[in-house]
């Protein structure tokens, strides 16, 4: 499959990274790294105020939408480089990141340094600045590379990490269910051991609906297993010249639904959040959730001890294969038309080093997006090497590819009517999918 190169990619990474940093420990919490000779010989020639740089009078506005343990990371190597540069950084991370990056884009009014979250060659493209002939350009990794690369060459964006998505599971949970994740081969399989863990007391699978894009992002990974896997239906073709049948749609939203009828999601899953999910995972209370390894790396911090893992995403059906998804996470791009552009490059410059890409994307419980980086993805490394051995399919995110901008907030609102018991929940999901999808195609 044509998708297969991108898993190889980014286990190669992780593999590489792990034989040089021993990866069998757990993430640390404190994410200390060594210096390197360049940041010691730098940090001797500051000033003598508290080995701090004087101050440039330049203030940086950078906004991700990172959430969990990663946010303190991002602050804390900010930090770092206000003190190595004295360039001030204004970090944020606002909940609506997806509105407020609208917002300010309508009025060509954006921060210095933001994420684009995978779209950095599509919807953010005309507002960031090429990374091509920066320093750590011809260091990003060729799975990373491919799709953050634009039809013309031009690359956007640091990409800190080399996303790895499936599902995350307590491993603890799964045994005492008698539960085994490699015989989980199809979304059948997957009901039975849900059941299984509801018997035995816990809860199977764990959303953190508040933040809803925890519900879009669960709809996310499930879509491509119904619609794109199997190339013989043509179903991706279709999503693309806006010729699909949205009735395709309802089988997706139908196996929520039958879901929550059977008690397979917390009872909280509108009003916890993305946090309480990660400290469930780590309590051995909830056997699944649709997160990233950084779900994993955020758990990690509640229970040191917990045994989790990552496991791929089952088929729709027996004989297609089941599958991961591969992306960038943490990507940060440099608004083009920043007053201060050039600062701003090299605080992207200062989070490509190695030691501090590294922190990075140890934070995030993934392989760097930079050769030669180490990262530091602990009890996630066996997993990583067990599927590149198995060789298993792997393919982009679903809305990434097939979907207009906007359709993701819609998965979000009409999952959460769905998880929320709302009358015909399921027709309006398809509708509304529908409906927006032309919209959007129309404006296009």
């Amino acid at each position: 499959m044509k998708y297969r190169k991108l898993l190889a990619g980014i286990m190669a990474a992780a593999m590489t990274a792990a034989a040089i940093s021993g990866c069998s420990q757990r993430p640390q919490e404190n994410g200390k790294t060594e210096k390197s000779e360049t940041e010691t010989k730098k940090e001797d020639n500051a000033s003598d105020d508290g080995g701090a740089a004087k101050s440039t009078g330049v203030t940086l506005e950078f906004q991700h939408n990172m959430t969990g343990v990663i946010t303190d990371t991002i602050e804390e190597v900010c930090n770092d480089f206000t003190r190595e540069t004295g360039i001030a950084v204004e970090v944020s991370a606002p909940g609506t990141y997806g509105e407020m990056i609208k917002a300010r884009m309508a009025s060509n009014d954006m921060p210095d340094l933001f994420s684009t979250h995978g779209w950095s060659t599509s919807l953010y493209v005309e507002y960031l600045e090429p990374i091509n002939d920066q320093p750590f350009a011809d260091k990003i990794v060729d799975s990373i590379k491919d799709m953050i690369t634009d039809a013309e060459g031009n690359m956007y964006v640091l990409p800190a990490d080399a996303d790895l998505s499936g599902m995350t599971f307590n491993k603890t949970v799964l045994d005492n269910a008698g539960v085994n994740v490699d015989d989980i081969q199809t979304w059948a399989d997957f009901e039975e051991a849900c059941q299984k863990v509801k018997d035995s007391g816990k809860t199977p699978i764990h959303v953190g609906g508040k933040d809803n894009w925890t519900i879009g992002t669960m709809l996310d990974l499930i879509a491509p297993t119904f619609l794109t896997n199997d190339e013989e239906k043509g179903w991706g073709k279709a999503l693309l010249d806006g010729s699909f049948d949205w009735n395709n749609w309802e089988p997706i939203s139908e196996m929520v639904k039958k879901w929550s009828d059977q008690g397979f999601f917390n009872v909280d899953c509108l009003t916890a959040d993305y946090i309480t999910s990660c400290k469930a995972l780590a309590q051995d209370e909830a056997a699944f959730t649709f997160y990233t390894g950084k779900a994993v790396a955020e758990a990690l911090q509640t229970n040191p001890n917990a045994d989790l893992g990552i496991m791929p995403i089952p088929a729709s059906e027996e004989g297609q294969e089941p599958c991961m998804i591969g992306g960038e996470d943490l990507a940060v791009g440099v608004w083009k038309d920043s007053p201060h552009k050039k600062e701003a490059l090299e605080l992207l410059n200062y989070m490509a080093r190695p030691e501090v890409c590294s922190k990075l994307a140890a934070a995030c419980g993934m392989p760097a997006g930079l050769e030669g980086v180490e990262s530091e993805t602990g009890i996630l490394q066996p997993y990583y090497e067990k599927y590149m051995n198995a060789g298993i399919l792997t393919i982009p995110y679903f809305d990434r590819v097939y979907l207009p901008n906007g359709l993701y907030d819609v998965m979000c609102t009409t999952g959460t009517s769905i998880l929320a018991g709302e009358k015909d929940a399921v027709e309006t999901s398809v509708n509304n999918m529908k409906q927006t999808y032309e919209e959007k195609l129309a404006q296009q």
